[in-house]
């Protein structure tokens, strides 16, 4: 495993946000990251549907294949204060294009665009508003976590609590509340602070 103290995240780049409404009314926002991998489409595609691969750098295990329509999968966050376990189903996996599935109630939709030998990368879930920035921060530390895993230069899965020990992970949580036009979270919260 490379040195994952060396590690620092780069400067925040890729994403966007859209608000829309829900079909109560509801105020829904989606995450969407795009980054640029140095690998194939069939190597992206294995390290989002293998839950082998999943386990070293996503920010949940998975005790199934995310590869194929109809599975059902248990997802266990990673990180989380207490255990957290949804299952979900595959509704969409066109292999090395597209991948859908629900996690934790969110939808995950996963698109893969080659070019080149390599992989444009696409991430769109929904997202509450007050952890908007905080999510983009810790997928944009996943994804590169997983840029690097399969470079064979593996540096281990940071998530959740961990990932906001990261050096950097302040300036890049601040850094996409700004491209966002959001106030920056104060997390952790204050013992006293009631949201």
């Amino acid at each position: 495993m490379t040195d994952r103290a060396q590690y620092t995240p780069s400067p925040a780049s890729g994403a966007q946000v859209r608000k829309h409404r829900g079909q109560n009314g509801e105020e829904k926002w989606t995450l969407i990251l795009v980054r640029e991998l140095r690998h194939s489409p069939e190597n992206v595609w294995q390290a989002l549907t293998d839950p082998a691969q999943l386990r070293e750098w996503a920010p949940f295990d998975a005790d199934g294949s995310l590869g194929t329509v109809g599975n059902t999968v248990k997802l266990t966050t990673v990180g989380a204060p207490t255990l957290h376990v949804t299952e979900t189903k595959v509704t969409r996996a066109d292999a090395f294009n597209v991948l859908e599935y629900k996690w934790g109630g969110f939808d995950m939709r996963w698109e893969l665009e080659a070019f080149g030998a390599s992989t444009r990368l696409t991430l769109w879930t929904n997202i509450g508003h007050r952890f908007i920035a905080m999510g983009a921060a810790g997928w944009h530390i996943c994804f590169d976590v997983l840029d690097r895993l399969l470079a064979g230069q593996p540096i281990g899965r940071m998530v959740g609590p961990e990932a906001m020990k990261v050096g950097g992970w302040q300036r890049l949580n601040a850094e996409y509340a700004k491209q966002f036009g959001i106030e920056t979270p104060n997390w952790p919260p204050k013992a006293d602070h009631k949201s």
